[in-house]
């Protein structure tokens, strides 16, 4: 049995750090291609031109078209040949981010990765979740190497709207129940190995980080500040999570969230609102100790995570759609299936109707 642990190469996180970012991407390259949205652009290129001004490197800038699919992906390659661009950088939310690290796969060049707000764990991991140009989940995208490099500024992304550092912790929430799947089935990780001691030990570290500082950093940030708190959660949510669920792969509660995207009303529910609601479904599904479901209930209550279809504007889908749902998250290559017996679409739809039920009670 092989354990197999990766991590980024560089992880920098503190306020303002954006502003480092060439003193971090000297031995790089010359020629950088920056991603962004166009929220994130103007947010954070003053601070990245400031970073270059006394250097003979390039830099271009480009907006991101909002996403992470084959023709985006294919587009900025084709800017990146035309340019003889070096480095290419992804700055703002996960599906830049995940367009950044494909397109750096694809061109054999080194990525940079600036994440505007911390709604996912995707800066830290070497994988991209693609989908169609609907927003439909297509596939994920494995890679031989994590990031280069990934700058975390907290000062910006405590500046973002509350509900994406919320959604970060809900995507963090099922972290260590996943990697606890995986370590116990002795499935493989993301990296295509066992799991290792110390994957498992950030995945744990991660969930005992949330329910520390979760809450008090949700405080904080409302009230426009950063405190040790809030680093904290913030390195929850991108690092621990990004490396704990890499190493410590996954399970069901990221497959709930594939097999929702396949409904409509599902598209403005957040991937993070949608994993804790995941988790809540894998608790049912492995039939955890209430005190367990309890702890991580009360949790997403205290954060404002959903925890009912209600909660995410799904009360209204039928259960015809709700058994699809269920088949997409049970569908042939899904990671609910690293569950030791493994899960049927019928046993996921009725842990679904469960964990909604339970939910209800503690609203």
């Amino acid at each position: 049995m092989i354990k197999l642990m990766r991590t980024p190469s560089r992880y920098v996180q503190g306020p303002n750090s954006l502003t480092n970012i060439k003193e971090h991407t000297n031995n790089l390259g010359k020629s950088f291609l920056v991603i962004s949205s166009k929220t994130a652009m103007k947010h954070t290129k003053d601070a990245i031109v400031e970073s270059f001004k006394d250097s003979d490197s390039t830099i271009q800038f480009e907006l991101f078209n909002g996403q992470c699919s084959n023709s985006e992906i294919k587009r900025i390659r084709e800017i990146i040949t035309t340019n003889k661009i070096e480095v290419i950088v992804g700055v703002g939310g996960g599906r830049t981010l995940d367009t950044a690290k494909a397109v750096a796969y694809y061109e054999n060049i080194p990525v940079v990765i600036c994440p505007t707000v911390a709604a996912t764990d995707a800066p830290c991991t070497a994988l991209s979740v693609v989908y169609n140009d609907e927003g439909n989940f297509e596939n994920y995208l494995f890679y031989p190497t994590n990031p280069n490099v990934v700058i975390v500024d907290t000062a910006i992304i405590a500046a973002a709207p509350i509900r994406f550092l919320v959604a970060g912790m809900g995507d963090a929430l099922g972290t260590f129940f996943e990697a606890r799947t995986c370590y116990r089935a002795k499935a493989d990780n993301l990296v295509a190995g066992k799991v290792s001691e110390a994957g498992y030990a950030i995945a744990k570290l991660c969930y005992e980080t949330l329910l520390s500082d979760g809450f008090k950093a949700k405080a904080t940030v409302e009230a426009g500040a950063i405190t040790e708190a809030v680093e904290r959660a913030i390195e929850a949510t991108t690092y621990l999570s990004g490396v704990g669920a890499e190493n410590g792969g996954l399970s069901t509660a990221h497959s709930v969230y594939n097999g929702f995207t396949i409904l409509p009303e599902a598209e403005k529910i957040m991937h993070g609102e949608l994993v804790a609601f995941g988790t809540v479904v894998q608790a049912m599904v492995e039939n955890f100790p209430m005190e367990e479901i309890e702890e991580i209930i009360e949790f997403c209550l205290s954060v404002g995570l959903p925890i009912t279809l209600k909660q995410m504007g799904l009360e209204n889908v039928s259960k015809e759609d709700l058994r699809k749902v269920a088949d997409a998250t049970c569908a042939e290559g899904e990671t609910i299936h690293n569950t030791i017996g493994d899960v049927t679409s019928d046993e996921l739809f009725n842990a679904i109707l469960a964990a909604d039920s339970l939910g209800n009670k503690y609203i």
